[in-house]
């Protein structure tokens, strides 16, 4: 194996392949390095194991960022529609479930195989159960310390770190990126979890038990921004659609609210009850609805 290479990129996950593949047209001698046994387990586990791999409606709107303005640089230059097109070219099946998403007909493996023949076919060279143990810059670039399946010095003129952050650390996830930036001055935020599930105290995970597995679409709320999908209840908590993308803006201490009614205006519904029903008091009428509501759930 060359002690020397164009490209280094750290993570072999979607976004080190689909860089790697890219470096790899252009010419230029690429390796990547994944330090577990297996490659794209991220992938694997996205969309219920249907890999949710793009939203038609994306946008700079949906992303969170200090910089809004790479959002736009970076998707006006690649868009969704080019990823679509390059699933289309590899003969993947797919389907468009709500607000735009689109999974995969079968497995999420089909994605993660589209992008290891990419990548073959751009001349890529993937090694994994690899660490590396050491960076440094040179004048021609960087040099790395490797320990694993392969070991030793080697060199690059570019170097990519594409390790992604904490979410997941039983898919493989480490503090490795942000230990990298530390070590070459870059500004790193305060780090928040983004896109996950609410966990629940014993207390309430008692009382919503017998629903785990159950989805219902809701409209969940903080401050002015809101989320009108699905939400699951699972044997940890509250998860689905809705409840990830409001976690981006939740933070410890805060009020997240949850409206089980989405499509009742409440207050139009109480008025006519209590004009037709006179008699039924507003915790009554409360009662009823709600029973009603948890029988279609």
């Amino acid at each position: 194996m060359a002690n020397h290479v164009d490209v280094v990129i750290i993570g072999a996950g979607a976004s080190g392949l689909m860089a790697a593949a890219t470096a790899g047209y252009r010419g230029k001698s690429v390796l990547v390095i994944e330090h577990s046994k297996k490659i794209g387990r991220k992938i694997l586990m996205s969309g219920g194991g249907r890999c949710n791999f793009t939203n038609i409606h994306n946008g700079p709107h949906n992303f969170l960022s200090d910089n809004p303005h790479f959002c736009k640089s970076a998707l006006s230059r690649y868009p969704a529609s080019a990823f679509i097109e390059l699933v289309e070219r590899h003969g993947i099946e797919y389907h468009e479930k709500t607000l735009g998403q689109l999974f995969c007909n079968e497995s999420s493996k089909e994605i993660l195989s589209m992008l290891l023949t990419e990548c073959e076919w751009a001349g890529v060279e993937l090694v994994t159960e690899t660490r590396v143990n050491n960076i440094a810059k040179t004048e021609q670039g960087f040099s790395l310390q490797l320990e694993g399946t392969r070991s030793g010095k080697l060199s690059c003129e570019s170097l990519m770190i594409a390790t992604g952050g904490l979410s997941i650390p039983n898919g493989g996830a480490t503090d490795f990126a942000y230990q990298v930036a530390q070590q070459f001055g870059l500004r790193v935020g305060a780090t928040q979890a983004a896109l996950v599930p609410f966990t629940l105290q014993p207390a309430e995970l008692d009382r919503l038990k017998p629903l785990a597995g159950v989805s219902h679409d809701i409209t969940a709320t903080i401050g002015k921004v809101s989320f009108k999908e699905a939400m699951l209840f699972t044997h940890r908590g509250l998860s689905g659609p809705a409840i990830l993308q409001i976690s981006s803006y939740w933070v410890p201490g805060g009020e997240v609210v949850i409206d089980f009614f989405p499509d009742l205006d409440l207050d139009a519904h109480l008025k006519e009850q209590r004009q037709s029903r006179p008699k039924a008091g507003l915790q009554t009428i409360m009662a009823e609805l709600m029973s009603k509501r948890v029988a279609q759930i």
